[in-house]
């Protein structure tokens, strides 16, 4: 995003970012509609990032599934802010916005299977060289790593695995207006008599742990940026 697109998107989003600062917080459960209003889901969470304290706060835009490779970048920000510049763990918020196809990393095997997510998006499993039916971006069982050297491939520092990540702090957001827009296509695609909202139903009750799904994720990097003073990152 070029600087001149940014700080239009600022403008664009400073009204509702300062009206946002006065809302309560509130964690109901998400229900599936079109708009999702303050109390549909957990803005609770939400407030929590946007007060974060620590010194390096980063948001990253993503769209496009593109090979993971995305991934990789979120860790070459983890060991640069900690090894490069000096930052404690503790002081590195990397939250990963996942909308467009990437929302649906977000879902576990179940989703990618039962919705042929592979086959719709173009995903192939590297272990079978077809459409994917699993979610091979997430490790279901944390890894056991031979090495603690960072600059070991064999460590957890090299590993750019979903769950690992978020072992390490990164935040995963998930978009619930693209999950809605995106159940729409599935049902056409394979002729389901589920509704969108059952579909987006379906899709929340199998979340990866630690996701956060946020009503519109364009307005919450916005938020993020204002609010929180997030560095906006696309890759």
């Amino acid at each position: 995003m070029t600087d001149l697109t940014r700080r239009n998107f600022f403008g664009a989003a400073a009204a509702a970012a300062t009206g946002f600062a006065a809302l309560t917080a509130a964690s109901s459960p998400l229900h599936a509609q079109l708009v999702d209003k303050t109390d549909d889901w957990k803005l609770a969470e939400f407030r929590h990032l946007l007060q974060s304290k620590a010194r390096a706060r980063q948001v990253y835009d993503v769209t496009s599934i593109g090979g993971g490779k995305f991934l990789n970048n979120i860790k070459n920000s983890l060991n640069g802010f900690h090894f490069g510049f000096g930052y404690p763990m503790e002081q590195i918020q990397v939250l990963a916005a996942l909308h467009g196809p990437a929302n649906l990393l977000n879902f576990d095997d179940y989703v990618w299977e039962k919705y042929r997510v592979g086959e719709w998006l173009k995903v192939d499993d590297p272990r079978t060289g077809k459409p994917a039916m699993r979610n091979f971006f997430y490790s279901r069982q944390m890894p056991h790593f031979a090495s603690q050297d960072p600059q070991s491939e064999e460590s957890m520092f090299q590993n750019t695995s979903i769950e690992v990540l978020q072992s390490r702090g990164v935040r995963f957001l998930s978009c619930h207006t693209a999950s809605e827009e995106q159940s729409k296509i599935v049902i056409q695609r394979l002729g389901l008599s589920q509704t969108r909202d059952e579909v987006v139903k379906d899709w929340q009750a199998h979340t990866l742990p630690g996701v956060l799904v946020v009503a519109s994720m364009v307005a919450a990097i916005a938020v993020l940026q204002c609010e929180g003073h997030y560095s906006y990152i696309t890759v």
